[in-house]
């Protein structure tokens, strides 16, 4: 007999790719399940609609080969070239519920066989290859230990947040000051002479990096850094590849402030 999805399977599936927030659109959906040749029930609430597709087509023909035609179309990168950011959400939710099924949607979008997850939190793990990844580019142990487990679940923006934060912890542990933000940075990194320096400061050059750095710095805190004041912003769609390339720019950061001094001060 050919393999078919189980009932949960189908459902899981289902509810990843028809996500409310992060999920195919109706008219996605209504192109998708015409093209791998399924029956579209109609208007409904789409992961229903996708489930109810799915359901039709396995239970009809007694295998999942249009359902895996479907994942494939769904998930093929170039579809998502004028909205990027979508594409990394709506394929860590899509993994998590395939992890079950013993499949993965790797990162140029094909299906490939895995070893069946058996528990939710393993299913989780597949689905996080964040940190993985950022080892990967050597990324400083500091912004590491600030993206913890817990913090990566489907949630980049969080991540991104909490090793930000590290960066002012490192701030105020290397100067024993007690302010945040604009303010903390404007205290160490500016000033005559600042109280931390990454370079001699002898030059032109020299003092315009430290500028630089500085405005640097301040506006990753802008960005990120004071939840009250971005409170909408912590549930931003940041794609994987957003939350690598700005977490490289914390380690950045970690790694000039390590090899910083502290100026004689007259």
């Amino acid at each position: 007999m050919a393999k078919v999805f189980a009932q949960d399977q189908l459902e899981a599936i289902a509810g990843a790719l028809g996500d409310t927030e992060r999920g195919l659109t109706n008219p996605e959906i209504a192109f998708l399940i015409e093209a791998a040749k399924m029956v579209d029930p109609g208007p409904m609430t789409k992961r229903h609609r996708i489930y109810n597709a799915f359901a039709e087509s396995q239970n009809t023909r007694q295998n999942r080969t249009h359902i895996l035609e479907f994942i494939r179309l769904a998930m093929r990168p170039a579809r998502y070239s004028r909205d990027p950011h979508r594409y990394e959400p709506m394929r860590a939710l899509t993994n998590q519920a395939l992890a079950f099924c013993g499949l993965v949607v790797d990162q140029t979008g094909k299906l490939t066989p895995v070893e069946a997850a058996q528990t939710l939190p393993e299913a989780q793990r597949r689905a996080r290859e964040l940190r993985s990844d950022l080892e990967a580019r050597g990324v400083h142990p500091d912004v590491l230990e600030f993206c913890r487990a817990e913090l990566l679940a489907e949630d980049y923006f969080h991540a991104v947040q909490e090793a930000v934060k590290s960066v002012a912890s490192k701030m105020r542990e290397r100067t024993g000051l007690t302010d945040d933000g604009g303010a903390l940075v404007d205290r160490v990194l500016c000033g005559e002479p600042p109280m931390l320096a990454i370079n001699p400061r002898s030059t032109v050059s020299e003092r315009s990096e430290q500028s630089g750095f500085a405005n640097l710095v301040k506006g990753a805190f802008g960005m990120f850094r004071n939840p009250t004041a971005h409170e909408a912003r912590i549930h931003w769609p940041m794609s994987k590849a957003d939350a690598e390339d700005i977490l490289s720019v914390v380690s950045l950061i970690h790694r000039r402030l390590d090899a910083s001094h502290m100026p004689v001060r007259i």
